[in-house]
């Protein structure tokens, strides 16, 4: 029972989000090849025959886009990682709804050209409605006029969002050659064609004060929103590593500051710290509050906390579909209990029981066969017929709150004909059309 829990603290589940083309899905593949979990880097437009891993479908390499949200899950050190990359155009914008709903934490990726763009306000407004902590990568600095700072400058003016960096780019454009770690006062480059080799060196004499500057300022908007670092501030002393580093994680999961990266994930630059930044100040499942309604009494509902312990009573949320040739791939999200391969579990919508059939872990469009999936566990089901947003216990009458939007039909019939996805249902006497 420890080992369980003890994994299920080390757990980090979190999305990949931003405006189209701003390197999502670029920053993706860098990660799932830091991690071990790709042997060769693919380029995403596919122009090298293979196309990133986590873009699957024929249109998606074509285009260079992503279309439909995908799953994968990575380790890091001793932590665990479940990663979903979300699309950026908003024609595709419910796929980063959906995620978001059942994510802890998140990559808000902005572009160091671009800065915030139209979808990267819908991005932080959907994170805002579903409580979502994040970190910030500000990508492709080697591009010609990358400004990291008025990309910071943007997320406090437009997006009203505490942010600070917490390195600075050694290098811009073409002589982008690492980052400085603000916390730690240490240089970092990356060497080699996939960066794979980094080396950790003084400070260079030309960053000296632009990083003291830019320490200051952090831990300034630290300690505005963290007492430990006020204290610190206060009374002139210098707070240590440790320090600055759990008040930043408790003021990313309470959503009060967001730590900048930067980075170019096309050059290789930047994913390593990126990834120490999800394990260091995302939080587990454990750490993030999730509720449900128990509708046990139909003439009072009441709201309930979930407990992310394996051994309490499941509830488990269906949160996205995708039709197979095989049938229905029903992608899951436990947040209480443990779900096992064919146990009984009780859909609260259709009230109705039935067993689960195959669990698997995604792996982007490939996936591998589990037992079971505990608390806090991102997964699907082959072959079980439900709606999205579905809730699964075992047997108690708890529902989790469903997302809610707003579509206009051009929309709809502008999804359906790109995925070939729409499907039309009857539901109390009425047609349903919906995107699988």
């Amino acid at each position: 029972m420890q080992k369980r829990l003890a994994r299920i603290r080390s757990m980090r589940n979190i999305g990949i989000s931003a405006h189209i083309d701003s390197g999502k899905t670029t920053l993706t593949e860098r990660i799932l090849y830091f991690t071990g979990k790709i042997e060769e880097i693919h380029e995403v437009k596919g122009s090298d025959g293979v196309g990133a891993k986590m873009d699957s479908m024929a249109l998606e390499r074509e285009k260079g886009i992503t279309i439909q949200s995908a799953a994968t899950q990575v380790s890091w050190k001793d932590s665990i990682i479940n990663i979903i990359d979300t699309p950026g155009h908003v024609d595709f914008t419910i796929e980063v709804e959906r995620a978001l709903r059942v994510l802890d934490g998140a990559i808000m990726v902005i572009c160091g050209v671009g800065a915030v763009q139209s979808q990267t306000i819908t991005v932080d407004r959907q994170m805002k409605r579903y409580n979502v902590p994040r970190i910030c990568f500000v990508n492709k600095l080697d591009r010609i006029g990358a400004d990291p700072w008025k990309g910071i400058a943007q997320l406090r003016e437009k997006l009203r969002l505490n942010a600070a960096a917490v390195q600075v780019p050694i290098g811009l454009q073409n002589s982008h050659q690492g980052v400085i770690d603000l916390i730690r006062r240490q240089a970092i480059i990356f060497e080699g064609d996939k960066g794979d080799h980094i080396e950790y060196l003084d400070i260079p004499d030309r960053y000296l004060e632009t990083v003291e500057e830019k320490r200051t300022e952090m831990l300034h908007r630290l300690g505005d929103v963290d007492d430990t670092i006020a204290e610190y501030l206060l009374e002139g002393k210098e707070p240590s590593v440790e320090e600055i580093q759990k008040a930043i994680r408790r003021s990313v999961i309470n959503r009060s500051f967001v730590p900048v990266f930067m980075g170019s994930a096309i050059k290789n630059k930047g994913i390593q710290p990126l990834l120490d930044g999800v394990v260091d100040y995302l939080p587990n499942p454990m750490e993030v509050e999730n509720r449900a309604y128990d509708f046990t009494d139909k003439d009072n509902r009441k709201e309930i906390v979930l407990n992310c312990d394996p051994t309490q009573p499941l509830v488990a949320y269906a949160f996205k579909l995708d039709e197979k040739s095989f049938g229905q791939l029903t992608y899951m999200r436990v947040y209480q209990g443990t779900l096992k391969r064919s146990d009984w579990m009780y859909n609260t919508q259709a009230d109705k029981k039935l067993k689960v059939p195959r669990l698997v872990r995604m792996n982007s469009n490939e996936f591998e066969d589990i037992e079971q999936a505990d608390a806090g566990d991102i997964c699907a089901m082959l072959g079980v017929d439900c709606y999205s947003g579905t809730t699964f216990t075992d047997g108690a009458k708890i529902e989790m709150v469903r997302i809610s939007f707003t579509i206009t039909l051009f929309w709809l019939l502008k999804c359906a004909r790109i995925t070939n996805k729409l499907s039309v249902s009857i539901r109390d006497g009425k047609k349903i059309a919906c995107i699988r």
